[in-house]
């Protein structure tokens, strides 16, 4: 499924997205996976995609 961020592959599609996008507009994003164990809600593992940006947006501007 191409929508589906929950895997190990969809969490590295939307952390180059999310990088790409500050990075067009001049910021630095710290973003990182974290693998999970199995969780039994889900019935399946998952991917923690965690950045270090605050209420969503980046704490710091691209040096110039």
């Amino acid at each position: 499924m191409s929508g589906d961020y929950c895997t190990d592959e969809g969490a590295r599609r939307i952390k180059a997205k999310i990088e790409e996008y500050w990075r067009d507009r001049g910021y630095d994003v710290d973003v990182n996976l974290v693998g999970a164990s199995f969780v039994a809600a889900m019935r399946s593992a998952r991917t923690d995609v965690r950045s270090d940006m605050v209420n969503g947006l980046p704490r710091f501007r691209k040096a110039a």
